[in-house]
């Protein structure tokens, strides 16, 4: 198990020029949190699928501290700052460094959680290499996304991420072939009187509930400014992002 860093704020190195976190992990984070509330005992091994700068994972580690933190990443500079923002916040985690679709993995896993690449590779496209390898999913595309958490997930693995919410359908199915039992959803609308555009699921394995529809998540209110909802999620949150350039 890892020790948690005496502190208020998750501290998180992040690359100058390249892909940084933004609130769809701050909402997926709090949406885990929200269904965890339903177990008593949250342990066992935690997997953060394209960890990034590590946020996700480590925030749910943070939570739980009975978790065992594990963090996949395929791009050489985001796999530095995984690593470095787990030692910085005394977490301890187990990096597995390459493609989702083909690493080996020594283990089966409990939980796993991702913020992935969901942008259709329909979309116009950034010019920055890494920052469309962590948008976009023909980089890891939706099923073999699906497929993979569901081969390396435990009998009863619980399996969370955010996406394109457009993508819903393909969601679903996809879902259901796997094996996957869809156990709560969430939608997050940018305000109110918009479209949602977000999409937050857990999915268990070998699992026949009926599916739990969270409130929405709306996260400006009619002055521009974030609602009392997402000001929650961000205090709970509490990242401190350092901006450092490391070529």
């Amino acid at each position: 198990m890892h020790q948690i860093k005496e502190g208020r704020f998750l501290v998180l190195y992040q690359p100058i020029n390249g892909y940084c976190y933004n609130s769809d992990t701050h909402f997926l984070y709090s949406f885990i949190v929200e269904n965890f509330k339903k177990y008593k005992n949250i342990k066992g091994e935690l997997l953060d699928i394209g960890s990034g700068s590590g946020i996700l994972g480590l925030l749910v580690a943070k939570e739980f501290n009975k978790l065992s933190l594990n963090q996949c990443e395929i791009q050489e500079m985001f796999q530095f700052f995984s690593l470095k923002n787990a030692q910085t916040n005394k977490i301890d985690s187990n990096l597995y460094k390459g493609s989702f679709s083909h690493i080996e993995f020594d283990k089966k896993f409990d939980i796993c959680v991702s913020n992935p690449p969901f942008y259709h590779s329909n979309v116009i496209k950034s010019e920055n290499e890494s920052l469309k390898i962590a948008r976009y999913n023909d980089s890891l595309p939706l099923e073999i996304f699906i497929k993979r958490a569901a081969s390396i997930l435990k009998s009863e693995g619980k399996f969370f991420f955010c996406y394109d919410v457009k993508q819903i359908n393909e969601i679903l199915l996809l879902l259901n072939k796997y094996k996957f039992n869809v156990e709560s959803l969430q939608f997050v609308h940018p305000k109110e009187s918009k479209d949602a555009t977000l999409i937050l699921v857990y999915a268990k394995r070998n699992s026949k509930s009926l599916t739990k529809v969270l409130k929405p998540l709306i996260v400006f209110d009619k002055n521009n400014d974030f609602t009392v909802e997402v000001q929650d999620i961000y205090k709970k949150s509490s990242t401190h992002s350092i901006k450092v350039d490391i070529e």
